[in-house]
Order: structure tokens, then C-alpha cells, then sequence
């Protein structure tokens, strides 16, 4: 399980493949100056609610992977994923696209 952390405060642990596919997503926006909201659900230790940050390029990001191999990326689930930061709502996980095999790319 990687980690990603927002200012120092908040944190969530994601598997790292989640994560490596949020990195690329959220890297796309911020290189493009467009801030979003990014929201995950808690883990039950805190409540089982949820986390929203306000994601802009000034804001200290952090991925840690608990691996050293970059996963290969999923080319449906990174659009699939960069659909939900485009919309109102912002950025947050989505199940990965079934039968993607022919559209990943291999990052790093």
C-alpha cells in the first residue's frame, strides 16, 4: 500500500497502482494550472467518512509507493479517472475499467 499526503495533514493509503494512476491524473491537471477537488473515502479507524482536499499547483504532494516497480497504467481507467476531476464533483477513485489490455502504457 502506497500513501499519498496533502500538506502534511491529510493522508490516505491507496494499493500502488491506484496511486500510480492518480499521480498521472492529478500531475496532468496541476502541469496545466487547473485546480480541482480530490476525495476519498476514510478508513474505518476514522470514521468511515470521507476526505476532500482542494488540489492546486502551489499545494505539497506527496506519493509514496511501498513497491520500487512502476506499474503498467491503464490508458481507460486514466481517462475514466481524469473524467472525474474535469467534473464538479473532482477527482476520486473509480472502479478500473475490465478488459483494457490493449490500451496500457508503461510509465517511467
Amino acid at each position: 500500500m502506497g500513501r499519498f499526503s496533502y500538506e502534511g495533514d491529510a493522508k490516505v493509503e491507496l494499493d500502488d497502482r491506484v496511486l500510480a494512476h492518480l499521480q498521472v491524473v492529478i500531475g496532468q491537471k496541476l502541469r496545466r494550472s487547473e485546480p480541482f477537488f480530490f476525495t476519498w473515502r476514510n478508513d474505518a479507524s476514522l470514521g468511515d467518512g470521507r476526505t476532500t482536499v482542494w488540489l492546486h499547483p502551489q499545494a505539497s504532494l506527496v506519493f509514496k509507493f511501498h513497491g520500487s516497480r512502476q506499474p503498467t497504467l491503464n490508458r481507460a481507467w486514466l481517462e475514466a479517472l481524469t473524467h472525474t476531476a474535469n467534473s464538479g464533483t473532482g477527482l476520486y477513485v473509480v472502479p478500473e475499467p475490465a478488459g483494457s489490455g490493449t490500451g496500457e502504457v508503461l510509465l517511467g
